[in-house]
């Protein structure tokens, strides 16, 4: 059953199988581009929100570079779970029509920078004016205001300005930048909580709001413990390799065939790890009996460590160190990070068959026991349920035949 607002009897068959029963119902617009905005709308397609992708008509827009091809793997990955359909915002009948959409909408999201949407007529003034419940979620590099709000954002440029750079890489190694688009992915996935609690807090007022973040607020927030020494204890952090700032000895350590994380936080698993690799001695080692002498002497503690797990294979000490109750696990590949038998357990991996093939995707790393999510449709073609949603809002065949001849839709 198709609980869309835009549905009718004719369009219920072009509407797309809803992923999740857990937002059903909640509408959302989606207008983002490149990566940041349409994360944040994944998180909701991901959950059984209606989520309609609204993108240029073909031949008005040079697309969306920096998402890949669109048959690649990474819009492929972005863009599952929702359907699809053609707007010129640009044109005044575009955005009449938009409007239209939103007095039926829960949720707009974009990630314009921040003065387009004003210039487009979409800013939460205007929304709100048609549809007070609206909630518009913004996502922009730097803020919606202050000094470099009309900046353009990319996601490296975020971790260099939020602090991340400074502290990645080895020690003297020079800026590092982490090997994920971490600015862009948690700026969406904390809109995406936003726009939640946006849609918590409306069942009590019945109104919408404003939800914005950005990269560099995103990549403030996930200093964490690392901001909290500067802002509580005027301490630098700097960069510290494999190993870990105050977790000593945690950090890479060679093996036969490889290379192993080892975690020894806290007395009593440093004195289980030592143990089991053989070195008793070392608990009464001046050098390394306790948390403050280790920090003082990790360079020869980790060489001597080094000494020792180079002598048997990554398996071998994986599963000797945590059955002594030591945190410990293989480096892998991305292959065989999915390959692994609990990540296959856990079935991150979800396939969803397209001409005859399987197809697989990265799934919700979260569980919910009533209300799972699913991948279950491909990223829509361009426009491809543009008829549909439009009949939904009670347009004739004649009338959006009209609209494609002017390139509105």
């Amino acid at each position: 059953m198709n609980d869309s607002p835009f549905a009718t009897p004719a369009a219920e068959a072009d509407a797309a199988p809803r992923a999740s029963s857990a937002l059903a119902g909640i509408t959302v617009l989606d207008l983002t581009r490149v990566r940041s905005g349409p994360t944040c709308v994944r998180q909701l397609a991901d959950w059984g929100a209606e989520v309609i992708k609204i993108e240029m008509p073909e031949g008005l827009d040079a697309g969306d570079p920096m998402g890949g091809p669109r048959e690649g793997p990474d819009f492929q990955n972005l863009h599952r779970n929702k359907r699809g359909m053609t707007l010129n915002l640009k044109d005044p009948e575009g955005l009449k029509l938009f409007l239209r959409l939103v007095e039926k909408a829960d949720v707009v999201v974009e990630n314009f920078r921040p003065d387009v949407k004003d210039r487009l007529g979409i800013n939460y003034a205007a929304l709100e004016k048609v549809n007070p419940g609206i909630i518009l979620a913004s996502i922009s590099g730097f803020g919606q205001d202050g000094p470099y709000a009309k900046r353009p954002g990319f996601d490296q440029i975020a971790q260099g300005m939020g602090g991340l750079m400074s502290i990645t890489g080895l020690p003297g190694q020079g800026p590092v930048r982490v090997g994920i688009p971490i600015a862009d992915l948690c700026a969406g996935i904390f809109c995406s909580q936003g726009i939640m609690i946006a849609l918590l807090e409306r069942q009590k007022s019945g109104r919408g709001q404003w939800v914005h973040t950005s990269l560099l607020e995103a990549q403030l927030f996930m200093l964490d413990f690392q901001a909290a020494r500067w802002l509580m204890a005027g301490d630098v952090p700097k960069q510290a390799g494999n190993n870990h700032p105050t977790s000593i000895p945690t950090g890479v350590f060679p093996t036969s065939d490889g290379h192993i994380n080892i975690a020894a936080s806290g007395q009593r698993i440093w004195e289980r790890s030592a143990e089991t690799l053989g070195r008793k001695d070392w608990l009464t080692n001046p050098d390394y009996a306790s948390g403050a002498a280790r920090s003082k002497n990790r360079d020869a503690l980790n060489a001597e460590i080094a000494a020792v797990t180079a002598t048997r294979t990554s398996a071998e000490w994986v599963e000797a160190l945590n059955q002594a109750g030591v945190p410990c696990g293989p480096i892998n590949s991305i292959d065989q990070a999915f390959e692994d038998v609990q990540s296959k357990h856990l079935g991150i991996a979800r396939s969803l068959e397209r001409d005859g093939k399987p197809v697989q995707y990265v799934g919700q790393p979260v569980q919910l026991s009533r209300t799972p999510s699913a991948v279950v449709s491909h990223p829509p073609a361009i426009g491809e349920h543009t008829d549909a949603i439009l009949k939904g809002v009670g347009f004739s065949e004649a009338e959006i035949a009209e609209l494609k001849s002017k390139n509105v839709v």
